[in-house]
């Protein structure tokens, strides 16, 4: 009996001894670059990996014998070789393919290794990792000097994301090189497109003023985003989710790969909903992605059609401070001071601290719809020399409805009221509550193009783009209460917005010698705005600006050794003032353009288990547009032009295999955000509200509003066993003050958080991938606030503030469940 024992020991030790695990990186043949997101598969196996971020992969408990890799990734050609798994780490050097790819598309907008400016790019496998169904924002939140909020506290719904502090309107957005920001408000609104995430390839963000780029000029960053690659092989995805405060993710996709060696084909269909942390902050979300590509030796034509309906209820107003604190007595204050009814002021007392909602109205929802329609023709005209063109089209459509208490007629245009018989017994109304939409009807289209050349020395890009605008913004009542002069969906205000955006752009970069590249750019932008028409509060406006920019940018990189980049550049940007800054300005008076100067100087080190990218920036900005508080004669805020501001800062972020097990990536930006000087401006209604003043106020120095000057997010990764991974994540932002006075009575908090994150994955017989996923959110509970507003006034020698603030979510957590075939 002994002996048999010892005999099936044996066996088994010489089975283990005889497993081996097999390491290797990816790499680009020519330039030696990690390619992460390559698909390396074991011959006639189920077995697969996906290099990280390094090119990086293992397979374990292999046998010694010799085994066949197939490695895949888009662009390069397939390579399929023996190995020996017990040689050692291997180096697999794929040969850039001679055909054209889905890159090329977005290969004019793109930064790359050769450009002197800061930039990170996410790929799929990330992307995948972290989208849970939440809006894109949240999927991007640990990237360098990022900070994303959420209207509804949990992710689903308005989503927001700042760059260096630059908010949304400041960031160019462009998906497949095409412009996403509204044209008017250059806003950029990521509800209108669900779960774009999971129909996206990469994400690329330029940190500052970026490569010339089509559509709204960038002053913070530039989001690029490619959608879906040609995929290798045919494959087919379900993906659920499921999570706290109702939230349910469905997700169904599917494509052919490629076709007779020439035509592929994906669909994907989203349904997002979720109850919101805030009260009644609901999401319920549709989406759709469809793509038909040909792929020819020298031609690519591809048609992508995508969009959304979103059905949101409002969460815009934020939760007061007083109600923040439950403090009874600010609580009334605060009621008094916005005009609220008994009943909003019931619900002001009685609502959870953190979850309040001013909104009631049961159907006090944004209702919109987005469709986009783009194609993209390349073709190679010669060796060396590609085209592009691609045309695109944007129908836009909805509203958003909301309840209002005691509304004068005569605010809308209206005849008061009458009841009763003359001359006696008569009775004026001039007043009601009632119900209004405000609608939005917008179209956009237009071409852009590109014109790219390469050989040993020079690489050039020709390119531009024309884009038309053409929006209705209008309001309907649709219900009063006392209705005998409101006619039947009668429109109190419209307007029509026009505007025409036409760019060229040439850039190259030239290498001067072995380790020395120069870069130079030129980008002409002209723009035409027209809008007339009336407003939301019945002013009367009529805007025609047209404007002309000149954006130059040069710059070098210099390969110290190969492990080692180092790059300094200058760029200058310029950018009209949007929508509300034409609309609200007084009579005849419109603010100025703004202009920016980007210095960005910076290294990149690459070794074989670590990067590092560590850059420096210097922000100068003229003029500026920033709200000081001042009022036109309609009550509405205005922005104006402060003369100098800058931002300065430091930027750190990279990754390091601490061992086969475990890896951190980490970032960190440390900032000064400042105007030099600012003026505020507060109204003074005397003791007992009778009398009208304007009071100046001014400061010198002041920080940047919304503008922390620490960031920094890392997530730390360990490999438990094959298939199972847990990542700790964490994101610390600093004080973000509210306005612009550096006034820490009117400020953010700085917050940290801690999600953890769980996935284990395999592979079945038949199935690419089953995986499990688990993220807890704010793991340690924190309660903070992401973002915030405030506005004052004075009543006599009495000052009055009221901060509104954006809380997220405590402990929360989401589930996923991803069956792909």
């Amino acid at each position: 009996m002994l002996k048999t024992i010892l005999m099936v020991c044996a066996l088994a030790w010489t089975s283990v001894s005889a497993q081996v695990t097999l390491t290797g990186k990816v790499l680009d043949g020519e330039t030696r670059e990690p390619l992460a997101g390559a698909t390396i598969q074991i011959q006639n196996s189920k077995l697969a990996a996906v290099t990280d971020e390094f090119g990086s992969f293992a397979f374990r408990n292999l046998p010694q014998d010799k085994t066949t890799l197939i490695v895949r990734f888009v662009g390069f050609e397939t390579l399929t070789q023996e190995v020996d798994p017990a040689s050692g780490p291997l180096e697999m050097l794929l040969t850039a393919s001679s055909m054209l790819t889905d890159n090329i598309i977005v290969t004019a907008t793109r930064a790359t290794e050769k450009s002197p400016m800061t930039f990170s790019t996410i790929d799929k496998v990330t992307i995948q990792k972290q989208n849970f169904g939440q809006d894109l924002p949240i999927v991007m939140n640990w990237m360098p000097s990022v900070v994303t909020t959420s209207d509804a506290g949990a992710g689903v719904g308005y989503t927001g994301i700042r760059i260096r502090g630059s908010d949304a309107t400041r960031i160019n957005v462009t998906i497949n090189g095409i412009p996403y920001n509204d044209s008017e408000s250059q806003g950029v609104y990521w509800v209108n497109i669900p779960d774009i995430a999971t129909s996206t390839q990469n994400i690329q963000v330029q940190r500052g003023v970026g490569t010339s780029s089509n559509g709204a000029g960038a002053f913070g960053a530039t989001i690029n985003l490619q959608t879906n690659a040609l995929s290798d092989a045919p494959y087919a995805d379900v993906i659920n989710s499921v999570g706290s405060f109702g939230t349910f993710r469905h997700t169904v996709g599917a494509g052919t790969g490629k076709m007779s060696n020439k035509f592929s084909f994906d669909a994907r269909v989203s349904s997002v909903n979720s109850d919101g942390f805030i009260d009644r902050a609901s999401s319920d979300l549709k989406s759709f992605y469809l793509a038909g590509g040909f792929y020819g030796k020298k031609t690519i034509v591809k048609a992508i059609v995508f969009g959304g309906r979103e059905i949101t209820y409002q969460s815009w107003y934020g939760v007061p401070e007083s109600k923040l604190n439950n403090d009874e007595e600010a609580m009334l204050e605060t009621a008094a001071t916005e005009g609220w009814s008994t009943d909003q002021t019931d619900n002001l007392l009685t609502a959870n601290p953190r979850t309040f909602n001013l909104y009631t109205y049961k159907n006090q929802v944004d209702n919109y719809k987005q469709d986009h329609y783009q194609l993209h023709v390349s073709h190679r005209l010669k060796e060396n020399l590609i085209a592009n063109l691609s045309g695109h089209y944007t129908k836009g459509k909805g509203y958003y409805e909301e309840f209002k208490n005691d509304q004068n007629f005569a605010d809308y245009g209206l005849e008061n009221a009458v009841f009763g018989v003359f001359p006696v017994g008569v009775v004026f109304v001039s007043s009601t509550d009632m119900i209004r939409r405000r609608w939005l009807d917008n179209d956009f289209y237009g071409l852009t193009w590109s014109l790219q050349w390469e050989n040993a020395k020079w690489n050039t890009v020709l390119g531009g783009g024309w884009n038309q605008y053409d929006g209705n913004h209008f309001g309907e009542i649709i219900w009063a209460e006392v209705a005998t002069t409101v006619p039947k969906d009668y429109r109190y205000y419209f307007s029509n917005g026009l505007k025409t955006d036409f760019n060229a752009y040439a850039k190259t970069y030239l290498r001067l010698n072995s380790r020395l590249t120069a870069f130079a750019d030129v980008q002409v932008r002209t723009i035409n705005y027209k809008t007339s028409g009336t407003e939301n509060k019945g002013g009367i406006f009529a805007v025609d600006q047209q404007y002309t920019f000149f954006n130059p940018k040069i710059g070098y990189t210099l390969q110290v050794n190969p492990n080692l980049q180092q790059y300094l550049s200058l760029a200058v940007a310029n950018r009209e003032p949007v929508r509300d800054d034409f609309v609200d300005a007084p009579a005849g008076v419109y603010p100025k353009q703004e202009s920016l100067y980007d210095w960005e100087a910076g290294l990149r080190l690459r070794k074989s288990k670590f990067f590092l990218n560590g850059n420096l920036y210097w922000m100068d900005y003229r003029n500026q547009l920033v709200l000081t508080g001042a009022l036109n004669d309609t009550g509405a805020s205005i922005r104006t032009n402060v003369g100098n501001s800058y931002r300065a800062g430091l930027e750190l972020d990279g990754r390091i295999n601490l061992s086969s097990k475990f890896s951190l990536m980490a970032n960190f930006t440390l900032s000064q955000n400042k105007i030099k000087k600012f003026t505020e401006v507060l109204y003074d209604y005397g003791v007992n509200f009778d009398e009208f003043n304007e009071v100046q106020n001014e400061y010198t120095n002041t920080d940047i509003a919304y503008s922390p000057n620490v960031i920094a997010g890392s997530g730390l990764t360990y490999k438990i066993f094959r298939g199972f991974e847990a990542t700790w994540l964490m994101k610390h932002v600093g004080k973000q003050f509210l306005d612009n006075t550096s006034n820490g009575q009117r400020s953010n908090d700085a917050y940290t958080t801690n999600d953890l994150r769980l996935k284990y994955a395999f592979s079945p017989a038949g199935m690419r991938e089953v995986s499990f996923s688990l993220l807890l959110n704010n793991i340690l509970d924190v309660e903070y606030e992401s973002n915030g507003y405030t506005y004052g006034y004075l009543g006599g020698p009495t000052a009055y503030r009221q901060n509104y603030y954006y809380p997220q979510a405590g402990r929360n957590f989401m589930a996923m469940v991803s069956l792909r075939f």
